[in-house]
C-alpha cells in the first residue's frame, strides 16, 4: 500500500510505472504483465472465463470474479481505471464489454453485447483532443440478482437496484430502483413491483 501511495503521488514515477505495465499504443497490459495474471486476477471456485476473452487487467487494480460465475466469449475485461467485481453465480454474456470501476453482485444475469463503463473522457477544453484530456471515473454498481437485456448499455455513476430488469437495448444514464423494469433511450419505468399489491404495476408516465 505504501509502494502504492508513493507511485501515485508523484507524477514522474507514475509515468515510468504506467509505461512498464501498459503499451501506449495498444492502450492494454503489456506480454509479461499478462503472463502473470493468474496470480493477481482473484477467482472464486469453479469460475470460468473463456479463453477468446480480452483481459486487460492489470495489477494496480483489482479484478475479482465469484465462484459460478462464467465471462462469456469474446467479452472484454478492463480494470486499467478501476477495479471490477463480480460476485458469485453470475454470468457476465457473449460479446460484453465491462470496463471498471463496476461492481456486479450476485446471481447477475446480462445478455449480448451490453457495455458496462464506469470511465467517461474529459471534453471540456475545445482547444485540446479529446484523446489528450484525460478521463474520470465514477463507478457502475449492479446489484445482486438483476437481469439486463442485449444491446443494453450502462454509463458511469449508475446504480442498478435488486431484482431489477433493464430491457434489451436500453441506455441507462440514471439509477434503477430495486424491483422495476426500465426501457428505452434514455431508459425509464416501464413497470415496478408492488409488494401490497403482490404484482407488476405499469408506469402511468409510459
Amino acid at each position: 500500500m505504501y509502494l502504492k501511495r508513493k507511485i501515485k503521488s508523484s507524477p514522474w514515477l507514475k509515468k515510468i510505472v504506467h509505461g512498464l505495465l501498459m503499451d501506449p499504443i495498444r492502450t492494454r497490459p503489456r506480454w509479461y504483465v499478462r503472463m502473470f495474471q493468474f496470480i493477481y486476477v482473484k477467482r472464486g471456485k469453479r469460475s470460468v472465463i473463456y479463453r477468446s476473452v480480452r483481459r486487460d487487467l492489470v495489477p494496480f487494480n483489482q479484478c475479482i470474479i465469484g465462484s459460478n460465475t462464467v465471462i462469456e466469449s469474446f467479452s472484454v475485461l478492463n480494470n486499467a481505471v478501476g477495479d471490477i467485481m463480480i460476485g458469485a453465480y453470475s454470468r457476465i454474456g457473449i460479446s460484453n464489454t465491462v470496463i471498471g470501476p463496476v461492481v456486479i453482485g450476485d446471481y447477475v444475469n446480462i445478455a449480448q453485447n451490453v457495455v458496462i463503463s464506469g470511465l467517461n473522457h474529459n471534453y471540456e477544453d475545445i482547444t485540446k483532443n479529446i484523446a489528450d484530456q484525460g478521463v474520470k471515473v465514477n463507478p457502475v454498481q449492479i446489484a445482486s440478482d438483476v437481469w439486463i437485456g442485449a444491446n443494453a448499455v450502462i454509463l458511469s455513476g449508475v446504480s442498478i437496484g435488486q431484482h431489477a430488469v433493464v430491457a434489451a437495448g436500453a441506455i441507462v444514464t440514471k439509477d434503477v430502483p430495486a424491483y422495476t423494469v426500465v426501457g428505452g433511450n434514455p431508459a425509464r419505468v416501464i413497470k415496478k413491483w408492488d409488494h401490497e399489491q403482490n404484482k407488476w404495476i405499469r408506469s402511468e408516465a409510459t
